[in-house]
């Protein structure tokens, strides 16, 4: 009985010293990750609470089905799209406009971040067309790349491209030319070369901005895509949706509304992802706002 008595009051004890350290008690664990659940799940209350007034503001005659498809009518086009091979095909091929457009857009926007922000020759040079090249519409831009380049898909990528070059070129320039000073200073008594300099000090540390700017470039780029999906393509889900305008077809054209906004949540939660793994050495704050 006494080993008995010894070893339940043991068990506060241990389970004190776990608390205090970087361990917690199962009920902390349980009670935390129950929290942090719940958060998760409040993110998505309103759309959901949006999303069953609208199904019902439909059902009911509220809301014009021939004006406003239903999510229910949404869900059910968009599966017949799925079944019959047009939304594959079409999704195929704005995936691969805006893969290319904003490849192009990352390697253009580094590098001419790189040269103005490296040399204020290269700033003198490159700053200023850019400044006024990001003032421009890109509406306007459009005749001009069509008489330029055809109807194909060239000025369909190049706008794209264009589009979310800047972000990354006015981020990544930033960066660079708010590297601690301190830094600098200490390569230059570490006798580092202009390389190494580079390298090891100035491309890390604007790294986080760069990243910001890939984020920002990700979401301008399904925008850019919007536009130069309606003008002039014969394919694409821009293309698809002016197809149902002609037919009034307000359920194809949610279905792809809804695509877009899916996939650029998709691509901005893997930027988001791509920065928690290159930025490991970031604090983490664990506050109640994060992960927004």
């Amino acid at each position: 009985m006494s080993s008995t008595i010894l070893h339940n009051t043991h068990q506060p004890v241990s389970r004190f010293k776990r608390s205090i350290g970087i361990r917690f008690p199962p009920y902390a664990v349980g009670w935390m990750g129950g929290r942090r659940l719940l958060h998760n799940l409040a993110r998505y209350l309103s759309p959901l609470v949006l999303i069953v007034l609208w199904q019902v503001a439909c059902s009911t005659g509220l809301l014009s089905t021939r004006l406003v498809a239903s999510p229910a009518q949404i869900v059910g086009t968009g599966w017949g799209l799925v079944l019959d091979g047009t939304l594959p095909t079409n999704l195929g091929v704005s995936l691969l406009r805006a893969a290319t457009g904003l490849s192009l857009a990352l390697l253009a926007g580094t590098s001419l971040a790189l040269i103005s922000g490296l040399s204020r020759i290269g700033e003198n040079i490159v700053d200023a067309p850019l400044q006024i090249l990001r003032t421009l519409p890109v509406l306007a831009l459009v005749p001009l790349f069509i008489l330029w380049f055809g109807i194909g898909e060239t000025p369909k990528i190049l706008l794209v491209a264009l589009g979310s070059t800047f972000p990354i070129y006015l981020n990544l320039y930033k960066g660079i030319r708010t590297i601690d000073p301190k830094l600098i200073e200490m390569t230059r008594t570490l006798r580092l070369s202009r390389i190494q300099t580079i390298r090891n000090v100035i491309l890390p540390g604007a790294l986080p901005d760069l990243l910001v700017g890939i984020r920002f470039a990700v979401g301008i780029s399904w925008l850019m895509l919007v536009v130069a999906e309606q003008v002039n393509a014969d394919s694409g889900i821009g293309h698809m949706m002016m197809d149902a305008q002609d037919f009034l077809r307000t359920d194809i054209i949610f279905v792809g509304l809804a695509i877009y906004g899916f996939l650029g949540l998709i691509s901005d939660q893997f930027v988001r992802l791509l920065e928690r793994y290159a930025l490991v050495w970031r604090p983490v704050h664990l506050s109640g706002g994060a992960g927004k």
